[in-house]
């Protein structure tokens, strides 16, 4: 991995002119005034309801506005919010929370618990884009005006990092019920939604709320969305100083950089390569041996592809789980070594010594990479046959089970987090629904949590990588430029942004 001015990361910040670092830090419990932070954004939200709410580059546009039950510090540690103890019963499936009784919305009504109780209710039944984080709600019940007990149909070891997500996101039950969130935020955050100075798709704006509860984390006078979708647009209105944070790509980092901006170092999110759904052989009879899977593997050259198609900047790896998730494993690192010889052996060990056709769908966003890594198959026997795919189907056809395998870039998050993404036999990317005996005895340890979790979610690595259910190529370098002389930025681990609550003016 790159070091130095040569990293590049996710989530950081290009400042310039009037904005943020202009003004101090204020002193504890002393409100900000650090000028207006401007974002580039990449995309508008697609409705300011919490329970439409998203993650990764789109759930910082939330946090402007409103608060969550747990406030996730950047190196991933919890810690209160509006939710200021919480504890699990000896099933952990009932979770009581404490709240704070000194918050209102910005409509002035009360936080309190019939507000989380019609929150996570409304999230349920909305069914948005990240219901699966509720997956496992059964009800919330209010013991008395600060507390609020949660109960799951079966344990969840990811719940408690839901509420410091989409699910933890708390917006004003009287705008709940009058159906005007989609265009009107109405939450208990820093700021509130300036509609007058917004437009849709272009520019949302945000001004600092007046006696917010906690004034250590409102850090500016106020905050500005600019749509940015292109890149180009991108990388302009940062090295112009239009925007004071934004996010860019491995080949435009040094164009920012000769500017004089930084990026934050060491900052990793996504995993890039192939997940193959077709473990059991539906689609094509070849993948379901192991080891065809796994001279795919042994196949491809993940630093060549690195250098070549990053510049560097990311990690070359063999295993789907990041070093932050508590299933990573450093021996796991290079399970996999360059060793087209041993490809072609498992090949004819497996019946294929002629090769086989891989049929992989190709969007525009991916195409090089498919490309690249279907030269290295095609150097073992393997002919990988591309099928342009239009790109608002790419995802939802892979779900439904009508690819042998797709190259994607997916999140290394918290274990159980990534396991109900990729690899349970209800994940999101497992279509075909693949399991074993073996594979389900460990998620039912991850899943009771407690002693003994860790050790089984480091076994479930090691059985997704054995079995070569993937081709992970590498960790991807997150990438985003500050001003250092300007702003000040903090890393949020397994998060496509930094928080907004990482952001402040420079001292």
């Amino acid at each position: 991995m790159k070091t130095a001015v040569g990293l590049l990361a996710v989530g950081a910040l290009l400042l310039s002119g009037c904005s943020a670092g202009s003004t101090p830090a204020p002193s504890e419990g002393e409100s900000a005034s650090g000028g207006t932070l401007r974002i580039g954004q990449i995309g508008d939200v697609t409705s300011w309801d919490p329970a439409q709410a998203h993650v990764g580059h789109q759930l910082l546009p939330y946090q402007i506005v409103y608060d969550t039950l747990l406030l996730r510090e950047p190196d991933g540690t919890l810690a209160p919010m509006l939710a200021t103890t919480w504890e699990y019963d000896d099933t952990r499936t009932v979770l009581t929370l404490d709240l704070r009784t000194d918050v209102t919305f910005s409509d002035g009504e009360p936080f309190d618990a019939e507000a989380v109780k019609t929150n996570l209710e409304s999230f349920k039944a909305g069914n948005g884009r990240q219901a699966v984080q509720l997956t496992q709600f059964e009800s919330a019940e209010v013991i008395d005006e600060d507390t609020v007990e949660i109960t799951l149909a079966e344990p969840d070891p990811a719940m408690e990092y839901y509420l410091s997500q989409a699910a933890g996101l708390m917006a004003s039950p009287a705008a709940i019920e009058a159906g005007t969130l989609e265009t009107s935020p109405v939450g208990t955050g820093p700021y509130e939604f300036d509609a007058a100075n917004s437009t849709r798709d272009s520019q949302a704006t945000f001004t600092a709320r007046e006696d917010y509860w906690n004034p250590e984390l409102q850090k500016f006078d106020g905050v500005e969305l600019r749509i940015l979708d292109e890149l180009s647009a991108r990388v302009n209105a940062a090295v112009s100083g239009q925007v004071d944070y934004t996010t860019l790509d491995a080949r435009s980092a040094q164009q920012a950089l000769d500017t004089g901006l930084e990026i934050i170092p060491d900052y990793q999110v996504d995993w890039t390569g192939l997940t193959i759904f077709d473990r059991e052989g539906a689609l094509n009879p070849a993948l379901a041996d192991a080891r065809v899977r796994q001279a795919m593997n042994y196949a491809v050259d993940r630093d060549t592809l690195l250098e070549q198609l990053q510049l560097g900047y990311g990690t070359a790896t063999s295993q789907v789980f990041g070093p932050e998730s508590g299933a990573y494993l450093e021996e796991l690192e290079d399970y996999y070594p360059y060793d087209p010889d041993r490809a072609r052996e498992l090949l004819a060990e497996a019946g294929y010594a002629d090769g086989f056709e891989l049929t992989l769908p190709v969007i525009s966003g991916f195409a090089t990479q498919v490309t690249a890594m279907s030269q290295q198959l095609a150097d073992v026997g393997i002919t990988v046959v591309q099928e342009s795919v239009a790109a608002p189907n790419y995802v939802a056809d892979a779900t439904q089970s009508k690819f042998e395998a797709f190259n994607f870039n997916l999140f290394q998050g918290e274990a159980w987090v990534a396991i109900n993404q990729i690899i349970a036999p209800t994940a999101t990317f497992n279509p075909f629904g693949t399991t074993s005996p073996e594979l389900q005895e460990l998620l039912d340890i991850v899943q009771a949590g407690g002693e003994g979790s860790e050790a089984a979610a480091q076994a479930v690595n090691e059985y997704v990588t054995e079995n070569a259910w993937f081709v992970p190529l590498y960790r991807i370098d997150q990438i985003a430029v500050y001003d250092p002389e300007v702003l000040t930025v903090e890393a949020q681990v397994q998060q496509a942004i930094p928080s907004i609550y990482n952001f402040a003016p420079a001292s």
